[in-house]
């Protein structure tokens, strides 16, 4: 193998590729019963958390373009599970707000969710899922200091 070359066995890119890769079919796999997308959950997830998000951060924290939440926040509005103002309180974005029904299907789908996470960590002890966390947020942060 030439210098320059990656090793893809040994390549901690490729193997978070792969993790990652493997952690979203999981997901896909727990939400479908829902009639959910991983963008789907994310949003409400993000609501829940931080209530009164707009559209473009809501589109940042799910990591989709604005177009993208802005059709699927249309579709939650019509099946009852957020709400926003008909018109913006303060400059253009509208808040958006979880509904009572929004939040009894967070619930079964974070369940789900959740039991992905464990899956995924199941063969880690308590101290590894740390250094992992801290390892992945200083590989976050290293590559956004580089933008």
């Amino acid at each position: 193998m030439g210098q320059d070359m990656i090793d893809l066995d040994t390549s901690l890119g490729y193997l978070l590729k792969e993790a990652s890769s493997a952690l979203r079919a999981a997901m896909e796999d727990a939400l479908r019963p829902f009639g959910m997308t991983i963008t789907h959950y994310s949003c409400l997830e993000l609501l829940a958390q931080r209530p009164g998000l707009s559209n473009s951060e809501l589109a940042r924290g799910a990591f989709v373009t604005r177009q993208s939440m802005n059709v699927l926040l249309q579709a939650l509005e019509r099946d009852g599970s957020v709400t926003r103002p008909d018109h913006a309180p303060v400059g253009k974005a509208l808040p958006t707000r979880l509904t009572a029904q929004g939040r009894r299907t967070l619930e079964r789908a974070s369940a789900a969710v959740r039991g992905v996470e464990l899956r995924m960590l199941a063969g880690l002890s308590e101290r590894e899922r740390e250094a992992a966390l801290r390892s992945l947020r200083s590989m976050i942060v290293a590559l956004r200091a580089s933008d």
